[in-house]
């Protein structure tokens, strides 16, 4: 799995780059996108694979900080430029006219900045908190990486600031995010019920449907296991759920926009890659 997803969202990077068709504000989102995923998986399961190898379940507790660290960072990059990706796909079909003025390079260019910054931010919030913990229950996290909400379920105290740390990022990164990509697709359908062919319907929804897949299968998984409390923690489910948002979903991601990208399909063909 870890392979596949490195080497589809390498793929997707080399179509991006070295096709001039691709150089668009969705395609230089997706190009990040993939670049974010492959990091994103990168900080879980080759741990994980090392202790599945060596029968060893021990992390170290700087070790522990340092896969928090870059977790938090890389999904939260990962969730914001979805939300960004909405934005780009309800300009293009609410606004088509005015779509290059809109999506300028310039404005692209400060939206991949803001998701990174804010994503650092979140990051280091997390980081102070956990820093705070001077007392531990036990050293056994419930999954097979430092999960922030389990890190802080750890603490011998009962710390009013990791809670409303833990609902904050829930919320900035949860549910702002998920409402956002709501509204946009509330008005793309309105616009997209708007066009009188079944052809042009079809046409229009079909730039939205990967990205639409993407985000289900995401914000599916993420957000209650993020959310959810140590005392209703089931490992098992638990489990499951970040399995499915930090190893499968960068997994399928690539097979979702390629598949059905002819943009994508024709580049990795003139490149020879798709034929093999």
């Amino acid at each position: 799995m870890y392979l596949v997803t490195v080497l589809g969202n390498l793929l997707i990077i080399l179509a991006v780059i070295s096709d001039s068709h691709l150089h668009t504000p969705m395609y230089f989102f997706l190009s990040n996108l993939s670049i974010v995923d492959i990091c994103f998986i990168s900080t879980t399961v080759p741990k994980m694979i090392v202790d599945h190898l060596t029968h060893s379940r021990v992390i170290s507790y700087v070790g522990c900080l340092t896969q928090m660290t870059f977790f938090m960072i890389f999904i939260c990059i990962d969730d914001m430029l979805l939300v960004v990706m909405a934005y780009d796909r309800f300009v293009a079909i609410c606004h088509p006219l005015h779509y290059a003025v809109i999506m300028n390079p310039r404005l692209c260019a400060l939206l991949l900045f803001l998701s990174i910054f804010v994503s650092l931010l979140d990051s280091q919030l997390h980081n102070l908190v956990a820093l705070k913990i001077t007392c531990f229950r036990h050293a056994e996290i419930a999954n097979f990486f430092c999960h922030p909400s389990q890190v802080f379920s750890l603490s011998c105290s009962n710390m009013l600031i990791k809670t409303m740390v833990t609902y904050f990022g829930g919320t900035m990164f949860g549910f702002i995010p998920v409402l956002g990509i709501l509204l946009s697709y509330y008005k793309i359908v309105s616009s997209i019920l708007k066009i009188p062919s079944s052809g042009g319907r079809y046409k229009a929804f079909s730039t939205c449907s990967s990205h639409l897949s993407v985000v289900c299968l995401f914000y599916g998984t993420a957000i209650g296991t993020y959310i959810g409390s140590a005392e209703s923690y089931s490992s098992s489910k638990g489990m499951v759920a970040s399995l499915m948002y930090t190893a499968v979903t960068p997994m399928l991601n690539p097979f979702i926009y390629s598949l059905r990208n002819r943009d994508i399909i024709n580049t990795l063909k003139r490149l020879h890659i798709w034929s093999i």
